[in-house]
């Protein structure tokens, strides 16, 4: 340790050797900046910019009380384990540096979560309106001006309103919708909507109805499925914390005298590191595994 510190001092003193007065302060911070904007595409910053192109907000506040969270269940844990603080501050540094990703992951999870719900919205109330106008358009314009939508499925409504009365048919509309809504009730709906519109059909409203009931069907069988792997998300969230425990009930045991004594053994050190690493690794897929892919059909 006596070697790190020398040779981090003679850094330090032959930097400012090079660079005088506020040259050396401005290094460093043009430095600091080079390094955290190439190495952390997942920095507080970005993914900020990021939720908000999501339409939700990351406050400094919200990342100081995560840091504190995170920080502080990274430093207790990997103190038990290494009895080091040194090596405590490195796991608290990557506890925090994976902070933003994870709530990245979060807050596109509850994005998608509100995108199908308000596919729903807008498939269900189309077929509706269609009952009553028999006019894709028409009811395209009953959805968009009721007030049930929001952005972006909203705006993408009012553009397909407008390609459609360019273009005199609702083909391209229609194609714009299904690529940017890639669900399947939206392009089973559209599909039948093409087929009413070109083809005719005598018992249209008895093949909408079945189609509202298809879709209540999907609809709840996601929200099922959102249910189940919440409470796996939550299960695997409480067997993870309890293996990073595990070893206060090795160290009772064996006595807290022996437990430290066995750290001098560079093997047990490996393998401590191998079990805090591994399951740190699968908790992060655990996490990301629970937030992507929602509202999948």
């Amino acid at each position: 340790m006596e070697l790190i510190i020398i040779i981090f001092l003679f850094l330090f003193a032959t930097l400012y050797y090079l660079k005088k007065g506020d040259s050396l302060y401005k290094f460093i911070i043009d430095g600091a900046n080079v390094v955290y904007d190439r190495y952390a595409p997942y920095s507080f910053k970005t993914i900020r910019e990021k939720v908000k192109d999501l339409g939700q907000n990351y406050t400094v506040k919200d990342y100081t009380i995560q840091i504190c969270l995170f920080g502080g269940g990274a430093l207790i844990v990997s103190y038990l384990y290494f009895y080091n603080i040194f090596v405590s501050i490195l796991y608290v540094i990557g506890a925090i540096s994976l902070i933003p990703y994870i709530q990245y992951l979060r807050c596109k999870r509850i994005y998608s979560e509100f995108i199908f719900e308000q596919v729903q919205v807008y498939t269900t109330n189309t077929i509706m309106e269609f009952q009553t106008t028999q006019s894709f358009v028409k009811a395209l314009e009953g959805v968009y001006g009721s007030g049930v939508l929001q952005d972006p499925v909203l705006s993408d409504v009012k553009i397909m309103i407008d390609m459609a009365y360019q273009n005199g048919v609702i083909d391209e509309s229609i194609e714009y919708m299904n690529e940017r809504y890639d669900f399947y009730m939206t392009r089973n709906m559209h599909q039948l909507f093409l087929q009413i519109t070109k083809e005719g059909s005598r018992d249209s409203n008895d093949v909408l109805e079945n189609m509202l009931q298809d879709i209540d069907t999907l609809v709840e069988g996601v929200y099922r499925d959102r249910m189940d792997r919440a409470n796996f998300h939550r299960q695997f969230l409480q067997y993870g914390m309890m293996l990073y425990l595990l070893v206060m009930l090795v160290q009772y045991l064996l006595g807290v005298e022996t437990y430290r004594e066995l750290l001098n053994d560079t093997f047990v050190m490996v393998c401590l590191h191998a079990i805090v690493l591994s399951n740190s690794y699968f908790l992060v897929s655990g996490e990301k595994y629970y937030n992507e892919n929602v509202g999948a059909e």
